[in-house]
């Protein structure tokens, strides 16, 4: 799904994971060709899951 349907679904901004997938903190299930990132919302979650934990160590 696109940054936009992605980021609704986990009730936060576009913006805020357009940057956090720029700053290296997430990684997108896959790039089209434009550059465009598509998004595995399970994956996704997981991934911030970790974030959070790691902060928290």
């Amino acid at each position: 799904m696109s940054t936009g349907e992605a980021a609704k679904e986990l009730g936060i901004g576009r913006t805020t994971l357009f940057r956090w997938w720029k700053a290296g903190l997430v990684t997108p299930d896959y790039v089209t060709p434009g550059g465009q990132a598509r998004w595995n919302t399970a994956d996704l979650r997981r991934q911030i899951d970790r974030l959070q934990q790691q902060r928290e160590a």
